[in-house]
């Protein structure tokens, strides 16, 4: 009977140390997977942030493209079109853009939009006046 509690105890006390490696090896490959890399990134966006200089092209947070006038401190000047320009903190700008990095703007296919304007006004409309005769035929047999 003794030789049963022995083992008994020398399984739980295993399972245990087992449990208690495997928690450790899941929280190492936690931060090597996703808070290291986190680090680095903002590290780097960072760097970026405190070396703009006048005339870089940005990216902000908030997705505006715009580029630098004037950085004083920690806020920057920005010209976001000919002529406008807008103040923002450095922690606001999220990338430095090159040139060729630009959003392009899809060309609108002008036939396609024609013709659903089309279909979607005719059926718009012919409702609407359905709508309207039948709202008109409530509010007379209301009145009388």
């Amino acid at each position: 009977m003794g030789a049963i509690a022995t083992a008994a105890a020398a399984s739980s006390g295993s399972s245990s140390s087992t449990f208690l490696i495997i928690i450790v090896v899941v929280f190492v490959g936690f931060y090597f997977l996703m808070i290291r890399p986190q680090r680095q990134r903002q590290q780097r966006v960072q760097q970026q942030q405190n070396t703009i200089q006048p005339g870089a092209r940005v990216r902000t947070t908030a997705g505006m493209y715009a580029t630098v006038i004037e950085v004083d401190g920690d806020d920057v000047l920005l010209e976001v079109a000919p002529g406008i320009e807008v103040r923002f903190m450095k922690r606001a700008i999220m990338d430095v853009v090159s040139e060729g990095e630009a959003p392009e703007e899809e060309p609108e296919d002008e036939d396609a939009d024609e013709e659903t304007d089309e279909v979607d006004g005719v059926e718009g409309s012919e409702e609407h006046e359905d709508q309207d005769e039948e709202q008109d035929d409530e509010s007379e047999a209301h009145r009388n």
